[in-house]
């Protein structure tokens, strides 16, 4: 009988029962509760959640890249998990959070960190030329949701109007793609800005979208198959997980009169930068 062949593991440092249950096309995940520097940030991604697809997608010592920052999820989960990373963040509010997150996760992890880059850049991602971007390995990002944190009619929104303290939209800046209304110009800018991402790819690279599709004015509008639709232009779209809330309190929309659902998930869209392929 012929003798096992070993796990070889090209891609990360997952052990095959750890790699197996990632594979799973649908997920839940109940992030801990916002530490209070970052309430501010009106979509703020959490921390646990990203490491589970930093951990996939990469091994230590790697570089990881989000172009959409925030207050520095992205870099906080590589830290965490022993890689190199870098963000950029329109909001110079949001960037200085990041940075104050950042010193602050590295005085805590200590000699563990000491070796890893962890760079927050101030800047617009659709001008990513105008700052000096490495090779990276892995993309791990989430867009502007459209404009819809300017949607009143949010339930969300409305709670936190009522907190003066709290950001109900990203910012103000015309670059701030949650700024614009037509979805057709939102989008065509949105995907440019991904697109140009291949320029810092390395080859077969991995990049993951957070995304969900929209509902405005009683219409869906597919953001995230339109963003697979689209950017499979340049890159390859492999799969997708779901990744499904279900700690967030059901609202009567619509009820007695039409449908209308309460959406509850995201979409984490998988592309590989395969250019030779």
């Amino acid at each position: 009988m012929a003798a096992k062949k070993p796990f070889r593991n090209r891609l990360n440092e997952l052990t095959p029962k750890e790699w197996i249950k990632f594979q799973k096309s649908w997920f839940v995940h109940d992030p801990p509760r916002r530490r209070k520097e970052v309430l501010r940030h009106p979509a703020k991604f959490p921390e646990t959640l990203a490491a589970q697809f930093i951990t996939f997608f990469t091994k230590r010592g790697e570089t990881v890249f989000d172009p959409m920052l925030g207050t520095g999820s992205t870099i906080i989960a590589c830290m965490r998990s022993g890689r190199h990373s870098l963000g950029i963040e329109l909001n110079p509010t949001y960037a200085e959070i990041a940075r104050t997150l950042v010193a602050e996760e590295r005085a805590l992890l200590g000699d563990s960190v000491s070796s890893l880059d962890a760079q927050v850049i101030t800047g617009d991602a659709s001008h990513l030329e105008e700052f000096d971007i490495p090779l990276v390995d892995y993309v791990f990002t989430s867009p502007p949701y459209w404009d819809m944190l300017r949607s009143r009619g949010s339930q969300t929104q409305k709670k936190r109007r009522s907190r003066p303290t709290l950001d109900v939209a990203y910012s103000d800046d015309a670059a701030d793609l949650g700024n614009i209304d037509n979805y057709a110009e939102f989008l065509d800018r949105l995907v440019a800005i991904y697109t140009n991402l291949q320029n810092y790819l390395r080859p077969k690279a991995y990049l993951t979208i957070i995304v969900k599709n929209i509902k405005k004015g009683g219409k869906i509008y597919p953001l995230a198959w339109d963003i697979g639709r689209l950017l499979g232009k340049t890159y390859t779209l492999k799969d997708e997980k779901i990744w499904c809330q279900d700690d967030i309190r059901l609202a009567p929309y619509g009820m007695g009169n039409a449908w209308v659902s309460n959406t509850h998930h995201h979409y984490c869209l998988q592309f590989r930068y395969e250019p030779d392929l």
